[in-house]
């Protein structure tokens, strides 16, 4: 049958239809930049909420939908410290590495403030699971890649 001719779901329905984002497995570790990020993604999304009031179902229903995501991820983050000394890489480290020629930064972040593009790797990332527990100096595997750590910073 044509999409034509069947009946497109009504407002409410697709309302219904919002599924819930769903929340890692993984233990929510967050540096102190990452809570802010949270934080910040509360109050924004409430007073997107507030702004819109009963205008569009749809758009309220997805912001709730968001708001009790980031609200979920806030109750469950555990702030990690700093890491004590730069020794070998830790969840929080900035690391400077050398691969493929290249040199790279990344600083091992939580799942949440993740954005490879701007420097930021979640520690459950193949990259970040890889360096943990290496060394200024040494090297490491990543499948065909030898990856060379070059510093570890706070």
């Amino acid at each position: 049958m044509s999409r034509a001719f069947t009946k497109e779901a009504d407002g409410d329905a697709a309302v219904e239809d919002l599924s819930e984002i769903p929340i890692s497995p993984h233990p929510n570790i967050v540096t102190a930049r990452g809570l802010q990020l949270i934080e910040d993604k509360i109050a924004e999304l409430r007073t997107s909420i507030e702004a819109q009031g009963d205008k569009d179902r749809a758009t309220a229903a997805r912001l709730s939908r968001d708001l009790r995501y980031w609200i979920a991820r806030k109750a469950s983050a555990e702030l990690a410290p700093l890491p004590a000394d730069n020794e070998e890489v830790r969840f929080g480290h900035t690391v400077i590495l050398m691969r493929n020629g290249n040199t790279e930064s990344f600083q091992i972040v939580g799942q949440d403030e993740a954005d490879p593009a701007q420097g930021f790797l979640s520690y459950v990332s193949p990259l970040a699971r890889a360096l943990i527990g290496a060394a200024v100096g040494e090297t490491v595997q990543m499948g065909e890649q030898e990856i060379e750590i070059l510093d570890i910073k706070t």
